[in-house]
């Protein structure tokens, strides 16, 4: 995991969220506790409203939900039978997302928080078609999250971090659509979502 400064860090000033930092752990939160129960809000909203010290676990965690989802769905769509370079692109991606919660998971214990428990996942696919489908909205999902959440980040190393994984999903987003002959880069500044729009798009995903 790479600790080196983030390229292009003029980018940062783009405006992608009109929330602070406090916020942002708060509707992290309230999104949290439509997916998982009311019972699961509860200490995120404390952690949010005494001031959100521990904002950088909790986003991290955030991250880590979604690299589980992630991790899992390429390791599901090697059962389809995919082959050629659809195949080669779900093992190579799905070992990079292994990777990202071994990361996450291991910086969220270096700063003294408990990584989240992984979900259980329902993926609705059944050939290489609905898998490319489904594989370009979360790797789509997980750029514009990221980008929504960096600023929200005090830690330098650990903004570094997130920037380096960013980087690596926005590649998957390009070949994805590479291979089905879409357009690699449709526009100049990829879009940064909310915690709740990340949510809303990956809920049909996770079991209840």
């Amino acid at each position: 995991m790479s600790t080196s400064k983030l390229a292009a860090p003029e980018l940062g000033a783009v405006e992608v969220d009109a929330m602070d930092r406090g916020s942002f752990v708060l509707k992290s939160a309230l999104a949290v506790g439509a997916v998982y129960g009311s019972t699961a809000v509860s200490p995120f909203v404390r952690r949010a409203f005494a001031g959100a010290a521990t904002g950088d676990i909790e986003i991290l965690n955030f991250a880590l939900t979604l690299e589980y989802l992630e991790a899992e769905f390429y390791r599901r769509g090697l059962r389809l039978g995919l082959r050629g370079e659809v195949r080669e692109l779900a093992q190579m991606f799905g070992n990079h997302e292994l990777q990202h919660v071994q990361a996450l998971t291991g910086t969220i214990r270096k700063l003294g928080g408990k990584p989240a428990k992984k979900p259980a996942f329902t993926f609705p696919m059944k050939d290489s078609a609905s898998f490319l489908k489904l594989a370009q909205t979360l790797e789509d999902t997980g750029v514009g999250a990221y980008n929504g959440a960096a600023p929200q980040i005090t830690s330098k190393a650990v903004l570094a971090a997130a920037g380096s994984i960013v980087q690596n999903e926005a590649r998957h987003a390009a070949a994805i659509r590479l291979l089905t002959k879409s357009n690699p880069a449709p526009a100049a500044f990829d879009k940064a979502l909310s915690s709740a729009a990340v949510l809303k798009a990956v809920k049909p995903l996770i079991k209840a």
